[in-house]
């Protein structure tokens, strides 16, 4: 199954096969972190919310800056030294004794995350020509799938040891993908640096079009939170669905992904088509909401049909506003500057992450159906605008962007 899951050939098949490592510790750890700071190093959950927080506010502030420094010397030594640079700074956490050493610790961390994830989309715009990055990126996404379901059921199998013994050995295992990710990224050709140009160094920060396409961007990545955050609170509290639907969502969605993602991808690396990609993807959005809307007070077999069938619309708004998403981070960024547009790019998505959990809990929780209702309507009005985004930025002056070409 793997194997299909990788590009046929070139530097994309390597660059699927870094994630396939990286992200096997990535999903190991996302299931272990909260559980190794409280249970071993003995935080409060405040204490962990407030590191968490810190570290996640330096990731989207160096994100930017990080990109750019990733088209200045080239993404290929970026990325491996950050990925050298995560290794040890993990295994720190065996030493860490204290609030203030924990947030340090993963405050550098955030440093070096940041720019692994800019120099790794740089890598993308670099090796891989402009007509197949979205399907490359839909690649990695897929295989990521993959291993972090492989990561979490490893994680799984730790907890059911738990030991501190058996937490250590999770946090060496994460450090070691590092290294290794860092070691195997030696096998990618180099891309070359962008020497430095006349003007503002970080031209993303003027290009109005492209910022505004960040931030409806991640408005629509809230869709994420949703099956993880969202509808098990409203499964268990306002629904008669059993307890073991909310894994037979996450179940459904995970398989979708890993076995639609690519095919969705198709045809989607022109802006203009990315772009009624995202908007068809956000319309199945609003779907899936005034379906899940439907289950409150339905009856268990009932419910258990809706909240599939839901899902299902779900992952399909899901599969193709991502496409659509990469189609247009790519396609509206000048060549010149890829890293520090894919780094300001994911800070959209980041800001989502941020908003999405008291956002839309509060939505459905607290206001049940009509919350469900406003969802829809804000995902489709926010997909609906994103042809005009990119009719505004193609009428906007490209030259202007990159002063040598002019």
């Amino acid at each position: 199954m793997l194997n299909r899951l990788l590009p046929p050939r070139g530097p994309a098949r390597t660059l699927t096969g870094i994630t396939l490592v990286h992200t096997m510790g990535q999903g190991l750890w996302m299931a272990l972190n909260a559980i190794y700071a409280t249970t071993v190093l003995g935080l409060s959950p405040g204490q962990f919310g407030i590191g968490v927080a810190v570290a996640a506010g330096i990731a989207l502030a160096v994100s930017t800056p990080t990109g750019h420094l990733a088209d200045r010397v080239g993404p290929r030594s970026v990325q491996i030294w950050s990925f050298l640079a995560l290794g040890p700074l993990t295994a720190a956490l065996l030493a860490v004794h204290g609030f203030v050493m924990y947030v340090i610790v993963v405050s550098m961390q955030a440093v070096a995350y940041s720019a692994s994830r800019s120099a790794r989309m740089a890598m993308v715009a670099g090796l891989v020509p402009p007509e197949e990055r979205v399907s490359v990126r839909a690649y990695l996404r897929a295989t990521s799938n993959v291993s972090v379901s492989a990561g979490a059921a490893l994680a799984g199998l730790l907890l059911t040891v738990d030991s501190v013994r058996a937490y250590q050995l999770a946090v060496v295992f994460n450090a070691a993908t590092y290294l290794v990710t860092g070691l195997l990224t030696l096998l990618l050709p180099a891309v070359e640096a962008q020497p430095a140009r006349p003007g503002p160094a970080l031209t993303v920060l003027r290009d109005r079009p492209y910022l505004t396409f960040v931030a409806l961007d991640g408005l629509l990545s809230m869709h994420n939170l949703l099956l993880d955050v969202v509808l098990p609170l409203w499964v268990l509290h306002h629904t008669g669905a059993p307890r073991w639907m909310i894994a037979a969502i996450l179940l459904t969605n995970t398989v979708a992904v890993v076995l639609l993602q690519v095919r969705a991808a198709r045809g989607t690396d022109d802006p203009p088509a990315a772009a009624k990609a995202s908007r068809s993807g956000s319309f199945c959005l609003a779907i899936a909401c005034i379906v899940f809307a439907l289950t409150e007070g339905a009856s268990a077999l009932l419910a258990c049909a809706l909240l599939l069938l839901g899902a299902l619309a779900h992952v399909l708004g899901e599969i193709r506003q991502s496409a659509g998403s990469w189609g247009m981070a790519f396609g509206l960024a000048p060549e010149h500057a890829q890293g520090q547009y894919q780094g300001t790019y994911a800070m959209g998505a980041d800001l989502g992450k941020m908003i999405a959990p008291a956002l839309l809990t509060w939505l459905a929780i607290e206001h049940g159906t009509t919350g469900w209702l406003v969802m829809a309507v804000g995902f489709a009005l926010v997909g609906a605008a994103m042809p005009f985004v990119v009719d505004w930025a193609r009428r906007s002056a490209r030259p202007a962007q990159d002063p040598v070409a002019a």
